[in-house]
């Protein structure tokens, strides 16, 4: 019996122990999740704070939290008219989004001036007080907007100019290329303007820093992307510009020149001024001692031609320093009641480029020069067959001698490069068959001296090239039909 009194005092000791033992396990558990929530909270909320150890003489350990310096970010605009205000110029914004912005402004300066200053406690590991206030400072990772000052800024270089040679400035027109992969990816044409800027899909470029600079230089966006910029020739413009109608393609105007073989000095009749692309090239080929006589029946038409001669005389004097021919005269009106515009007037060559030519043969030939040439610019093959039936039925004195198609055939033309990049070797051409052996053995040779030793800067005439041509093509512009008069 004393036996099992004191088994059982011995169980109920062990019990009281093992809770006791618990509780104080439990407790010190809370404790270390108490400071633990505490210091996860004070992360989350000043990420670029430090902790600090301090070791008091009894062995025990402080940990102190410093305080720290609080930087407030910019705040994204939200609001549409915020996001599309911010990419257009000032000059184009109107008075109530100017007044909107200032508002903006000013409540984000209230709420950066309603932030108490904290003085950040200085830490043994300067290092790691750099890269929290990198981290607070700089922007996070994805952010599409784009500040001005943001942009990669070109230094200015002083260029040493050719004879003639005119940097670039404002009001220019400009083209904006780049290739990737012998392919034209982005191609522009702008006008230079001060405080403007170039976007597209690869980047911004200012367009102060490209004023000042000689033209085919190679720009960087705030991408890193390089942009090839250059001036706009008569051909890129013509392509590019505004246009109404559709027009005259330079590779069929340029066969227009050669068949009405004009020159400078020359008095020219073109009928159907369109965009003005062909009343462009009339006016540099007959030059400053030459006219070109363009009619036009829509008023539309009429004014886009006209507004398209003067933006390419406008750019042109600031590229050259002198002005451009002022040799052509627009007019609305139809050839085929306007005898009198042309009564008195002689023409070395006529230019048409309407739906139904034929209609005004009868009037603009008698005053076309004997052995002269009319070249018709048509559509289709029906319109062709259209005219030289006016022709026949009408007995003038004109000779059908071509009718053409111009198809343009672009090829690609490069060298031929390996999967890794490196050029592939040209192989000479075995003639001797019993010699095949030793080639397959000078080619296990080479490719082994390709392994160990690689040439920057191959030899001329060492590198094959590859030439076919280019997927893209051209398609049908016009069938042309050159009418000569002659004396009967």
């Amino acid at each position: 019996m004393a036996l099992k009194v004191a088994l059982h005092r011995l169980v109920f000791t062990h019990r009281t122990l093992t809770i006791w033992a618990s509780s104080q396990r439990h407790s010190r558990h809370r404790d270390l999740l108490v400071n633990l929530s505490e210091s996860v909270r004070d992360t989350r909320t000043f990420s670029g704070a430090a902790v600090k150890r301090n070791d008091n003489k009894e062995g025990t350990s402080d940990y102190s939290r410093p305080s720290t310096k609080v930087t407030s970010r910019k705040r994204r605009p939200l609001s549409p008219l915020e996001r599309i205000s911010g990419l257009l110029p000032q000059d184009a914004l109107s008075p109530e989004v100017m007044q909107l912005r200032e508002q903006e402004s000013d409540k984000g300066a209230e709420i950066q001036g309603s932030v108490p200053n904290r003085t950040q406690v200085e830490v043994g590991d300067e290092d790691i007080v750099k890269k929290s206030e990198h981290e607070a400072h700089s922007p996070p990772v994805g952010a599409e907007e784009l500040d001005t000052g943001s942009v990669h800024h070109r230094e200015k270089q002083v260029w040493a100019a050719l004879p003639g040679e005119r940097l670039l400035t404002c009001g220019e027109l400009l083209v904006a290329e780049y290739r990737r992969k012998k392919r034209v990816e982005f191609r522009k044409m702008f006008q230079l303007q001060t405080g403007a800027r170039l976007e597209s899909s690869w980047g911004v470029i200012l367009h102060n820093d490209i004023a000042g600079q000689p033209a085919g230089l190679f720009l960087k966006t705030h991408r890193g992307v390089p942009i090839f910029i250059r001036r706009a020739s008569l051909e890129d413009y013509v392509l590019c510009m505004k246009r109404g109608p559709a027009i005259a393609y330079p590779k069929d105007a340029a066969s227009m020149l050669m068949m009405m073989d004009v020159t400078e000095g020359d008095c020219v009749l073109e009928s159907g001024s369109g965009s003005g692309a062909m009343s462009l090239f009339l006016s540099k080929a007959v030059g400053s001692k030459g006219s070109v006589l363009s009619v036009e029946v829509r008023e539309d038409h009429h004014r886009r031609a006209v507004l398209n001669y003067n933006r390419w005389r406008t750019s042109w004097s600031l590229r050259r320093g002198e002005e451009w021919p002022d040799n052509i005269q627009f007019h609305k009106a139809d050839l085929c009641t306007a005898s009198s515009l042309l009564a008195g007037r002689g023409f070395h060559a006529v230019a048409l480029d309407l739906i139904n030519p034929h209609l005004v043969l009868p009037t603009v030939i008698p005053h076309l020069h004997p052995g002269a040439v009319c070249a018709v610019y048509l559509a289709n093959i029906t319109q062709v067959t259209d005219l030289l039936e006016g022709v026949r039925c009408s007995t003038l004195p004109l000779l059908c001698e071509r009718v053409i198609e111009l198809p343009l055939r672009e090829w690609v033309v490069a060298p031929a490069l390996q999967k890794d990049g490196r050029y592939c070797n040209k192989k000479a051409q075995i003639l001797d068959e019993n010699l095949s052996q030793d080639a397959e053995a000078s080619e296990e040779s080479d490719k082994e001296d390709l392994t160990t030793e690689e040439d920057p800067d191959p030899p001329f005439g060492s590198i094959p090239y590859i030439a076919r041509p280019h997927p893209e093509q051209m398609s049908h512009t016009a069938f042309l039909v050159k009418l000569r008069k002659c004396v009967q």
